[in-house]
């Protein structure tokens, strides 16, 4: 890994999301919940529309520093706070930006803590979003 700073910017990454996505997710992962498929069962409990998994938002943001780190066997840990739903419109999707920037360095430990920023629709979804990867080789 090359040289780091503390608030540099490692990866930047936009990730569309359609209602196939969360099929897909949904599929892959069990969680059938029917407010991520069906917009009257959302609308009927209060919800403004089908919301995308919280695991699939927490897993695809993350994939950015995976990317960056190269691999998941570099990542030590990775908690999130889930602050918004991210609605998912039937026609025009979701869309996640995600932004990683060092938080902090620890030489000793030769690790590096990632901090997250994660937007869908000019808000953020995912609060005290932290990655601590491994640097050292």
């Amino acid at each position: 890994m090359t040289e780091l700073t503390v608030g540099q910017v490692v990866a930047e990454r936009t990730i569309p999301l359609t209602r196939d996505s969360l099929v897909r997710y949904a599929g892959a992962s069990g969680d059938f919940n029917p407010i991520h498929y069906r917009d009257d069962v959302a609308a009927s409990v209060g919800l403004p529309g089908v919301l995308a998994h919280g695991m699939l938002t927490m897993g695809a943001a993350v994939q950015a520093v995976v990317d960056w780190a190269g691999g998941a066997a570099r990542v030590r840990d990775y908690q999130v706070r889930f602050t918004r739903p991210v609605v998912v419109d039937p026609e025009t999707g979701a869309e996640l930006e995600v932004t990683a920037k060092v938080g902090a360095l620890d030489e000793e430990a030769g690790t590096a803590r990632i901090d997250l920023t994660v937007r869908s629709a000019g808000q953020t979804v995912l609060g005290k979003a932290q990655v601590v990867v491994v640097t050292a080789a």
